[in-house]
């Protein structure tokens, strides 16, 4: 994120969780990074350094910058991986546009443990249970989403899709058609450097087989006034109230995306396999796999230019580019590759 953007801000005090929030009083606790925070705003200066520069603690090395065993011979396949599993044929291949979802479908998937504790930063009284806790607070939950309906700052929409893939070593191939002569493009994903040795491509049927398979993708949006209702917020000096609105945009479009991979799956014939209740979703209790740019399995961002040609996500008002630093446009946007193979589920790639 460009030092330039006007909501830099914003978006640090989200990220280091520097404001917290105290059930129903609303209390802000100010940290040393608040605090700093605080002071630059107000002389309205820069710090180029503040946040970039680690603060004198000595942090391991990323994954792809530690040393790899040369005696260790990476596969081009998992060797984990089947490739016998059954292959779900969409209903339609291309992409399509969605508006007018309702805010209490998508609410329904919001998870209550992200948004309480780690956007709002509400915590559980002493030998309070957990479903006490989120009674409590649900309240506040209910009063956020009717104000949202009234002001219409959330504005979700989606654009997905279904497109004939194989697995071509480290790379997805993406057909233009189902006859599989043209590749429309292709999508490079990082392989573990040790056992299991796995690659999201590893989730399609090699493209050497000559069998069919496919991939779907979708991009979802809570629109853009949201974050400009929490930046009024925030210029306002309203941190409690920013806090809310930009927790309630950031989980409603974690929700629009786990409501979405739901629908993803029953269109796509294999929703019959989800767990029983949604916390089970959370963790991943449902056939296959969700993976988002930027996240251990798949970290290039760069990828979600590509997600948005593919889309054309331009029809539901995104822009993503490198002047945007790969990052999508309304902020509360988020996008995924939806695999249908069952070992599909999370991993650390480097």
């Amino acid at each position: 994120m460009s030092r330039s953007n006007p909501n830099f801000l914003v978006i640090m005090v989200d990220q280091l969780s520097a404001l917290r929030l105290r059930a129903y009083g609303h209390k802000v606790v100010k940290t040393p990074t608040l605090d700093r925070l605080a002071e630059l705003k107000r002389a309205g200066a820069d710090e180029p350094d503040f946040g970039r520069v680690p603060g004198g603690r000595v942090l391991p090395a990323r994954r792809s910058q530690r040393p790899t065993d040369p005696d260790v011979e990476v596969p081009s396949r998992s060797p984990e991986v089947a490739t016998d599993n059954e292959v779900f044929k969409p209903p339609f291949l291309g992409s399509r546009v969605v508006k007018g979802i309702t805010l209490d479908e998508i609410a329904a998937y919001v998870n209550e443990t992200a948004l309480f504790r780690n956007q709002w930063g509400y915590r559980p009284e002493k030998g309070e249970p957990d479903e006490e806790f989120k009674n409590r607070i649900r309240p506040v939950l209910r009063e956020q989403l009717a104000e949202a309906k009234a002001s219409g700052i959330l504005l979700p929409q989606v654009v997905y899709g279904f497109f004939p893939a194989n697995g071509d070593g480290n790379d997805l191939v993406i057909w233009t058609d189902d006859s599989r002569t043209t590749e429309w493009g292709r999508f490079s994903f990082p392989r573990q450097q040790e056992h299991p040795f796995l690659c999201i491509a590893d989730f399609f049927r090699p493209r050497d087989s000559g069998e069919a398979d496919y991939a779907a993708f979708h991009i979802v949006t809570m629109g853009g006034a949201v974050s400009e209702a929490a930046g009024r917020l925030f210029a306002d000096d309203e941190y409690s109230k920013y806090l809310l609105v930009h927790g309630l945009g950031v989980e409603m479009a974690e929700a629009l995306a786990e409501y979405w991979h739901r629908r993803i799956r029953e269109e796509w014939g294999f929703a019959d396999e989800d767990g029983p209740t949604l916390q089970g979703l959370f963790r991943q209790q449902y056939r296959g796999g969700r993976y988002s740019w930027g996240y251990p399995a798949c970290p290039d961002l760069e990828d979600n230019v590509t997600v948005w040609r593919l889309l054309e996500g331009g029809r539901i008002g995104l822009v993503v580019s490198e002047e945007t630093g790969y990052q999508y446009q309304p902020e509360q946007t988020t996008s995924a590759i939806v695999c249908h193979h069952p070992r599909a589920k999370y991993f650390i790639a480097r």
